[in-house]
């Protein structure tokens, strides 16, 4: 299935293992394992968030994995791991249903997304980039973490001092590591704030010993209200923007163009809404393709699939130690609170650096608009209740964002207003260049 790549052991210069290559199985073994080691940090955070099963979460996350390789035919690799845009809908769907009514909203989101794939892969991708042009996304990634601030500050409450500590690990080691323990500065962090926490006595270690080394992970069936649809549905435009992403970016490093990998979009985005699908049907959390293992392959030079299917089956093989799963579940409230004061920030600016990267232009009054009153809902929740169904900041964000932008395009094609006071082409997404070539922090001479 895979061409060796040279002697199985050595990169040349200038060289990267293709996906369709591999290297001898040692070190291929060796680089799968490492994608799991990338992926877990972020990953294991999401069920202790949202109180799933860790053990549960992981093993739909490797199963996730292989089925979208088998999908893709071995040739997008990606590794799928929880997707941080689950959490907010998570925790409003727990409230008002509990889990099993928040597991519903992560299979319908699945669906969806499976669906949106299917109709991507018979129609082509072209309309995508209509519908949600670099200002839309930016500004839906961006509320749904802003949209999570207060989260993150009801655990630092329940241990302030571990907490800090865990933040503090993270940034010190993000500047202080090379290589892939850079990468792993949030799973770092949590391990000193776990550490910091067994030490100040946070911890309840009963449940670690009480667990057995083998055993199956603990499955839980969904419940489906019509209630959650509103704040599930829009993180379906969200793992477009990333899926697409991941895509492009593969095809970069892969290929002399990012558009190189286009036409398996539709396949990506069906695999990812079915591996959701089948995690929300027996109690996992919702996936995505992982920036984190993109890093890993950037640095390794390998973006062998095979390298995948060994980080899949390593996932799935962690999930049948309860004793692991357990130890997972001891990390306290302050950890977390620390943790996710840096992921929850991380998302709302990932929103922002797509605005960056597409140079898009606040000087244009409809971009500015569009990007104002769709944070403001998000950040401050707002929320109505029609009948049955709840919309609350994240769904109410992500329409006004979609309504407000098409919508004063379609006026603005009519009266022209925007354009007649001397601002770029409408719809455009990039700027005009800078008034300095090349911008500095440095004081301005005379």
């Amino acid at each position: 299935m895979w061409k060796l790549h040279g002697d199985g052991y050595r990169i040349e210069p200038g060289q990267v293992v293709a996906p369709d290559e591999r290297l001898a199985w040692v070190p291929t073994i060796g680089i799968g394992m490492q994608h799991v080691v990338a992926m877990f940090g972020a990953t294991f955070l999401v069920p202790l968030i949202t109180g799933f099963p860790p053990s549960t979460t992981l093993l739909f996350s490797g199963v996730g994995t292989v089925l979208f390789l088998l999908i893709t035919r071995n040739r997008v690799p990606s590794y799928l791991g929880s997707s941080f845009a689950f959490l907010a809908p998570i925790a409003a769907a727990q409230s008002a249903h509990g889990p099993a009514g928040a597991l519903g909203g992560v299979v319908v989101a699945g669906v969806a997304l499976a669906i949106f794939g299917l109709v991507v892969q018979v129609a082509g991708h072209g309309w995508v980039g209509a519908l949600m042009p670099p200002m839309v996304t930016g500004t839906i990634v961006a509320l749904i973490g802003l949209n999570l601030a207060p989260a993150a500050w009801n655990n630092v409450k329940g241990a302030p001092v571990t907490a800090f500590v865990t933040l503090l690990a993270i940034i010190l080691s993000t500047v202080l590591l090379r290589g892939l323990l850079g990468r792993l500065s949030i799973l770092i962090g949590v391990l000193v704030g776990y550490a910091v926490a067994g030490l100040r006595g946070e911890i309840d270690y009963t449940a670690i010993g009480d667990a057995a080394w083998f055993g199956a992970p603990q499955l839980m069936a969904p419940e489906f209200h019509v209630s959650v649809l509103g704040l599930f549905l829009p993180v379906v435009l969200v793992l477009v923007a990333e899926n697409i992403g991941h895509v492009k970016s593969v095809a970069q490093m892969t290929d002399s163009s990012a558009d190189a990998l286009d036409h398996m979009i539709g396949r990506t985005l069906i695999s990812d809404g079915l591996a959701t699908t089948l995690a929300g049907a027996g109690g996992g959390s919702g996936t995505t393709t992982y920036a984190e293992n993109i890093g890993v392959m950037a640095a390794t030079k390998v973006y062998s699939t095979a390298a995948y299917w060994v980080a899949g089956f390593t996932a799935v093989g962690l999930a049948f130690l309860p004793k692991f799963g357990a130890a997972i579940q001891t990390v306290p409230v302050g950890v977390l609170g620390g943790a996710a004061t840096i992921l929850y920030g991380m998302i709302g600016v990932l929103g922002f650096r797509i605005w960056v990267e597409h140079r898009v232009d606040f000087g244009n009054p409809i971009n500015l608009t569009t990007a104002a009153v769709a944070l403001v809902i998000g950040i401050a929740n707002y929320t109505w209740a029609p009948g049955q169904l709840v919309f609350e900041g994240i769904a109410l964000g992500t329409g006004a964002a979609l309504l407000i932008y098409h919508g004063m395009h379609a006026i603005n094609r009519i009266t022209g207003a925007v354009e007649s006071e001397g601002h770029l082409t409408i719809g455009g997404s990039t700027n005009r260049a800078p008034e300095i070539a090349d911008p500095t922090w440095d004081e301005p001479r005379s």
